[in-house]
């Protein structure tokens, strides 16, 4: 029964382009609601195990289950430029309520105004806004982010992280959010995990106050044990 429970069940995951393995036998169990943040160097693994459970990588041996019709958010928002924002947000959704599900998802972002605005007119933190509410009127169990914010200004990523937290609280799917940024992974995530070359290499449940600061109580020792397990050093010489 134990799998019901599970947005994301992953056994011995392996993936390799020629002589690189990327992925290494990794194992991976994300419960139906957990925020999880996985942090790794370039080439870690990170993007690979995100396309392998967006069902875009078929050459992914082991087992890869994930609940159905996951929706990923990129870090390019990869919005349709022919069409107005409402209609990218409702592409390929099936139903007589779809447009009325889309504005509900739009005012959800703040984007109620923007329905009937073209791509280009957006700001990068209005076109992702539109991605994610593009992923979340689908109501997915299980919420892919590559990278969402790494394109975005420091005070527009801020902002994007507070809407995104609310946005898990309100519909609570599943999330693996993949980021560089360890602030960010202990901002957002009630769990975040380390790839180190195709494995994971330390699992840390985030435990912290709300709302989340990088002042609260715990930040900075949690902040400094993912650094460390990146071989980071913050030390700048005198």
């Amino acid at each position: 029964m134990r799998a019901a429970q599970d947005a994301v069940v992953v056994r011995g995951a392996r993936r390799a382009f020629g002589e690189q393995v990327v992925l290494d036998g990794l194992d991976l169990v994300v419960p139906r609601g957990q925020f999880v943040a996985l942090l790794g160097h370039s080439g870690s693994g990170k993007s690979t195990l995100l396309r392998a459970l967006a069902g875009l990588d078929p050459d992914v041996g082991g087992t890869v289950r994930v609940v159905p019709s996951p929706a990923v958010v990129f870090q390019n928002p990869r919005l349709l430029p022919w069409r107005r924002v409402l209609a990218n947000v409702v592409f390929g959704l099936r139903g007589p309520d779809a447009a009325e599900r889309g504005r509900a998802a739009l005012a959800e972002v703040g984007l109620e105004s923007k329905t009937d605005a073209w791509p280009r007119t957006l700001s990068g933190g209005e076109a992702q806004r539109v991605s994610l509410a593009r992923a979340l009127v689908r109501e997915p169990q299980l919420l892919l982010l590559d990278e969402p914010f790494g394109a975005l200004d420091a005070l527009t990523r801020l902002k994007m992280y507070g809407l995104l937290r609310d946005l898990w609280e309100r519909h609570r799917p599943a999330v693996l959010h993949v980021t560089h940024d360890v602030d960010e992974a202990v901002l957002l995530a009630d769990r975040v995990v380390v790839l180190t070359a195709g494995r994971i290499s330390l699992d840390l449940p985030v435990t912290l106050d709300a709302p989340r600061s990088r002042s609260v109580d715990g930040f900075a020792a949690l902040r400094a044990r993912l650094l460390a397990e990146l071989g980071v050093d913050e030390k700048v010489g005198t």
